[in-house]
């Protein structure tokens, strides 16, 4: 399948000595760079109507026109499936996403996934880079979601993420005790060796962590969790890193921790935990049409409340 892309616009003056690639993906940021690379290298892309390099430095006040072809396999599928909606009006989508659900379809997840359930929900985010959805859950981490539902929405809401103006924060449960609150500074890329996980990487991409303590258990805490950045895993890598993964976590965590003489009410509450205990429980954006400040919070999925109610009666109960 085919899709026709075209857009016509100016370089502005503050990009001047940006690579010509560079320009045109800040202006442009839902294409990747290597496909605008492509473009420029097979004269899709001019600049003032002649062909250039995409390595040509800008100086401003540049026409560029872009008349490309792409090619689109494997569109995701429209898919009637149960969205839990939390807000919506115009521009702006807020959903609840339940644990298990993939959100973007993917090698081994082409159906079921959040992105199918919106495209059926709206099918105008076919249009929309990502169909609209902003920033990312794991697919066993439950919680907020921002979806835009135009394009000038989803540049907005891309740049209060850029610009880390939109807050998003979790609670967690986690194994061991943590005695304060305390950020997490420490990069984060793909881990050489096993490219399913994510590691600590000197050379990675900057990433920090913000968490203070909410409850204390016997051999567990809750924390709240502010995000200063969005690398994948990043939560569960970190909390790895000072050595209190997640409860549940399959990837990053270390089995089941239990406390001493533990009844076995907990031993089945934390045995049954088969997801990392991870919810995405607020999120405060500017609205993209009017720029009024709104936030949503959401209480702790029923799975996770469980979890936490015999967390508290082993606490308050010690043997």
């Amino acid at each position: 399948m085919q899709s026709i892309i075209n857009h016509e616009f100016i370089i502005p003056n503050k990009l001047q000595g940006l690579r010509l690639d560079q320009a045109i993906k800040t202006m442009l940021p839902q294409y990747s760079r290597s496909l605008i690379q492509h473009w420029l290298k097979n004269s899709q892309i001019l600049l003032n109507d002649h062909p250039a390099p995409a390595k040509k430095l800008v100086l401003g006040q540049e026409r560029i026109t872009i008349n490309a072809i792409t090619h689109v396999s494997n569109n995701p599928m429209p898919q009637d499936l149960p969205l839990n909606i939390i807000h919506e009006d115009t521009t702006l989508l807020i959903i609840h996403k339940p644990a298990g659900m993939v959100v973007h379809p993917g090698a081994g997840n082409s159906e079921f996934t959040l992105v199918n359930a919106l495209l059926h929900y709206c099918p105008q985010l076919q249009s929309l880079p990502r169909a609209g959805i902003v920033h990312r859950l794991d697919k066993n981490t439950s919680g907020l979601l921002a979806v835009a539902k135009t394009h000038n929405a989803y540049q907005h809401l891309k740049q209060q993420l850029n610009k880390r103006i939109m807050q998003r924060g979790y609670q967690a449960l986690v194994c061991g005790h943590i005695i304060s609150g305390n950020s997490i500074n420490a990069p984060i890329a793909r881990h050489p060796s096993q490219r399913q996980r994510m590691a600590i990487i000197a050379n990675g991409k900057p990433a920090i962590t913000h968490y203070r303590v909410l409850a204390k258990y016997r051999a567990h805490t809750r924390l709240k969790v502010i995000l200063d950045s969005g690398r994948t895993h990043q939560i569960r890598v970190h909390m790895q890193y000072i050595k209190h993964p997640l409860i549940g976590d399959p990837t990053y965590g270390k089995g089941t921790h239990l406390p001493k003489q533990a009844s076995q009410e907990l031993i089945t509450a934390l045995q049954q935990c088969k997801r990392q205990a991870l919810h995405a429980d607020s999120l405060g954006l500017y609205h993209p049409e009017n720029n009024t400040k709104m936030q949503w919070h959401l209480d702790l999925p029923k799975d996770l409340q469980y979890l936490v109610t015999y967390l508290e009666l082993d606490s308050a109960h010690p043997p």
